[in-house]
């Protein structure tokens, strides 16, 4: 997930710090992410597992490209592809205009934080 595009990461109140953040600020449903948390993935990114995308993985990319249009699975091939500069500039694309970035989970714009496309998770 680009953190960078989530509410929770976005909003002005109780901001998260991102996935890979050093924790304390996330919602409870990220802090209890059993992908990110997974103990079977053998590098940072899941594209390091030999069972890169797994069932879990593959139902999570099943609902956000139903909800909101974007793939977890084509992000994590795109950073393993193209590393995640290349990533974070084709986020900041598809998600950033002149009204802030477009929020993947609510369709609202919010001002952009640091370089606005937020960190790859």
């Amino acid at each position: 997930m680009n953190c960078g595009v989530c509410r929770a990461y976005l909003r002005d109140r109780n901001r998260c710090d991102g996935c890979a953040g050093p924790g304390g600020t996330r919602p409870r449903y990220c802090e209890t992410c059993r992908i990110r948390l997974c103990e079977e993935r053998e590098g940072p990114f899941c594209f390091d597992c030999a069972s890169f995308p797994c069932d879990r993985l593959r139902r999570l990319d099943r609902r956000y490209r139903a909800r909101y249009g974007m793939s977890e699975v084509e992000n994590l091939e795109c950073i393993r592809d193209h590393g995640p500069g290349r990533f974070l500039e084709n986020e900041h694309r598809r998600w950033v205009s002149g009204e802030g970035v477009l929020c993947v989970h609510d369709a609202k714009y919010y001002p952009p934080r640091g370089n606005g496309s937020g960190p790859p998770a």
